[in-house]
């Protein structure tokens, strides 16, 4: 049941999420017992375009019925939450059908992020002489410098490059757009892959206005982006799970550090509210922990 779509589903989880092979797992055996729940009630051809909020809801009924914990209720309902919202960004689907649906609230594990020298180590780790390497070094400099999802990142367009005066237009969220400040080093590599690469490359149909290609002459994918970010954390040897994300994280921590103004951070990140943004207070505050547990005489 739903092979296909749990096959492309498992490589999300592997490549884009980085998630270890007990994770994934664990996320594909929630998918599973979904639809054994669904077999049972004699649905065993319903398509997963045909899942609706009642059917969910069955499901977790099912669950507390059988005993589960609320715990164990509240990851299988993460795991299917998952799933749906990977069909939604692969646009299999258009409504998600767990939109609506509760979960026990658990603690918010603060995300990874790395300290400048780490960042400044992966931008230099990467050779200058060849397409990949300008592109991949204006990449990873984009990333931190604006802090953009991977999904905004993949998506800017020349239209969009207002390098003259320092901003980008970026396509968000529900395609809400927002004017971001760019910095001077992003600039200047962007222009690099430009102006020796970009310009005089075959393009294919469809995809000249974007700024990042792959070597045929096509949009670069998300995929793409987690690939060059993993294979660089790799070489270098950290000890954490890094992710273009983790860009977009330390670039929050990094601005709220240095006494950044929330809202503005909120703007800049493109967060619908606040309290998103907060996360990032509270990881300034471990930073302030870990400053006096190491500083002070008495901590």
């Amino acid at each position: 049941m739903w092979e296909h779509e749990i096959i492309e589903y498992r490589n999300y989880l592997k490549l884009e999420r980085s998630l270890s092979e007990n994770s994934i797992s664990a996320y594909i055996n929630d998918i599973r017992k979904l639809s054994s729940f669904l077999i049972s009630l004699d649905k065993k051809d319903t398509k997963y375009s045909d899942v609706d909020s009642n059917l969910i809801n069955q499901f977790i009924e099912y669950l507390y019925k059988l005993g589960v914990s609320p715990h164990t209720q509240s990851r299988i309902i993460s795991g299917i939450k998952s799933f749906f919202g990977y069909l939604i960004l692969e646009e299999k689907i258009s409504i998600n059908p767990t939109e609506l649906v509760e979960s026990p609230k658990l603690n918010k594990k603060l995300p990874d992020t790395l300290n400048f020298n780490d960042i400044e180590k992966m931008f230099l780790s990467i050779e200058m002489n060849s397409f990949e390497g300008t592109r991949n070094r204006a990449i990873l400099e984009t990333l931190y410098s604006c802090g953009l999802r991977v999904s905004e990142l993949v998506n800017i367009t020349f239209q969009n490059l207002f390098l003259d005066i320092g901003f980008i237009k970026v396509v968000g969220k529900g395609s809400k757009e927002r004017l971001v400040p760019i910095g001077s080093q992003a600039i200047k590599y962007i222009n690099l892959y430009n102006d020796n690469y970009r310009k005089n490359m075959s393009v294919k149909k469809g995809n000249e206005g974007y700024l990042f290609l792959n070597r045929r002459g096509s949009k670069i994918s998300r995929n793409m982006i987690f690939i060059i970010v993993k294979n660089i954390s790799i070489k270098l040897n950290f000890n954490k799970n890094v992710s273009p994300h983790t860009f977009r994280h330390s670039f929050a921590t990094h601005m709220i550090e240095g006494g950044a103004d929330l809202r503005a951070v909120q703007e800049m990140l493109g967060h619908e509210s606040i309290t998103t943004t907060e996360i990032y207070t509270h990881l300034n505050k471990e930073y302030l922990r870990e400053v006096v547990n190491k500083f002070h005489p008495r901590s």
